[in-house]
């Protein structure tokens, strides 16, 4: 039997995405890392759960819409929102300063519509030159549960040619596209992962892509040079969070494995071990409202996601609500089942 994560000093993470997908997960993973000083209470998980020793989030910097978008054309910076996203949910939800960050100016000509914690990254890249150098340090005010990244610093524009043979560039325009996207890229191609992303990725224990837009949250990141390479090399083990819908011109009619197909089709590598999909069953209620918008459940096709050489892990892992979204406690707890059976690279190689 392999020994308990706990044995050790703790689980070193890295989550890897964007959107409302990356920031889910991240609010279940902050709450199994323990603050210095801090006793851990939380109902949730038990004391012995407290396995993350460091946590690493990289983001996507490609969005080119709202506040992102505005600040990126009128300061010629990275687009701070899936960024800042990640910051609060890696902080206290009842912090004061968590609350600013998440604050959306609602009237005046310059303001209205742009996010406070956008604006305050915007300064604080202004004062150090730096835009990672700025997440950092809000980072830190914020105090944040671990380390977030911007997948790259090149500023670089996402370019989807479609399944008629039409180039669309910028996030905003892929989006609102009718036709489906064959191929993303970057344009210019020459945008190079962080040397701290891929230090955080080789050193990690337990690495994450997902949940989150197939082509503009996941695959965007791996396009970014050399991070392919790091994740296809990495000893630690790598999990696919699959969605659990469809999205218009992402995803339609793609089941699980095909989601993980078109993966591999841009990373030219297999870079998953597991994958862990959602097989609990929707409200004819829910399904009714999400098909009005054409989407449907993700197809849980176990046996072709094995015949990949990655492990399906099933189960429920969904929250019904207005919405439908990930549960992150079920997911976190899935990832402390499977880290406890089958140990970290050290505890393998013993």
């Amino acid at each position: 039997m392999n020994p308990s994560p706990n044995e050790q000093s703790g689980l070193r993470v890295v989550a890897l995405g964007g959107g409302t997908g990356l920031s889910t997960l991240l609010r279940g993973l902050r709450r199994i890392v323990q603050a210095p000083g801090q006793s851990f209470d939380d109902p949730d998980f038990d004391s012995s759960e407290v396995v993350i020793a460091d946590l690493a989030a990289v983001v996507t910097v490609t969005d080119d819409g709202g506040s992102s978008g505005r600040l990126r054309r009128d300061f010629n910076m990275l687009p701070p929102g899936d960024l800042r996203n990640c910051m609060v949910a890696l902080s206290g939800d009842e912090d004061v300063l968590t609350k600013l960050f998440r604050h959306r100016f609602r009237s005046g000509d310059a303001l209205e519509g742009h996010n406070f914690g956008n604006l305050f990254v915007a300064a604080l890249t202004e004062i150090t030159g730096d835009f990672a150098h700025a997440i950092q340090l809000a980072s830190k005010i914020l105090s944040t549960r671990g380390r977030i990244y911007p997948v790259t610093t090149a500023n670089a524009t996402l370019v989807a040619r479609m399944g008629d043979g039409s180039l669309v560039r910028g996030e905003t325009n892929i989006t609102a596209s009718r036709q489906r996207i064959a191929e993303l890229m970057l344009d210019p191609p020459e945008a190079f992962a962080l040397p701290e992303t891929l230090e955080a990725v080789d050193r990690a224990d337990l690495i994450t892509i997902g949940p989150g837009s197939l082509y503009t949250s996941l695959i965007t990141n791996l396009l970014v040079k050399e991070l392919p390479q790091a994740l296809a090399r990495a000893k630690g083990t790598r999990v696919y969070i699959c969605n659990l819908m469809t999205q218009a011109n992402e995803s339609l009619d793609l089941t699980a494995s095909q989601h993980i197909e078109r993966i591999y089709e841009h990373t030219g590598a297999p870079i998953f071990d597991y994958a862990l999909v959602n097989t609990a069953p929707f409200s004819p209620q829910t399904l009714s409202r999400y098909a009005a918008e054409g989407a449907s459940p993700i197809e849980a096709d176990i046996e072709r996601i094995e015949s990949l050489g990655v492990h399906c892990i099933p189960g429920n892992f969904a929250l019904e609500d207005q919405f439908i979204r990930h549960d992150a406690i079920r997911v976190v707890k899935a990832l402390l089942r499977l880290m406890a059976n089958t140990g970290t690279p050290s505890q393998r190689a013993r």
